[in-house]
């Protein structure tokens, strides 16, 4: 019996998974920081903002890069893990 390897493996699954899970929270805090810069920015440019102005660009600012984090990081750990080697490619039958 082989032994597992990449996200088939337990301990390294959870490791990969942690470290993603830490990667995502730095890149939460930086997007805080981003955020709070944008609505400063745009509160001196504009003038005093309403709440739907202030959820507006938390939503649009926070969404985007949070969701920009994800899917980067999402792609170096299937990088990171072997799992992008481990797929057979269909197409060499």
């Amino acid at each position: 019996m082989t032994k597992p390897t990449g996200l088939d493996d337990p301990d390294y699954a959870a490791f990969a998974w942690r470290r993603f899970r830490r990667i995502l929270g730095g890149m939460g805090l930086a997007t805080a920081m981003v955020i709070a810069v944008a609505i400063v920015g745009l509160d001196h440019i504009y003038g005093p903002l309403s709440w739907i102005a202030i959820l507006a660009t938390i939503g649009g600012v926070g969404g985007s890069v949070m969701l920009a984090a994800a899917l980067m990081g999402l792609a170096f750990l299937s990088s990171g893990t072997g799992h992008d080697e481990a797929v057979q490619d269909i197409d060499r039958d």
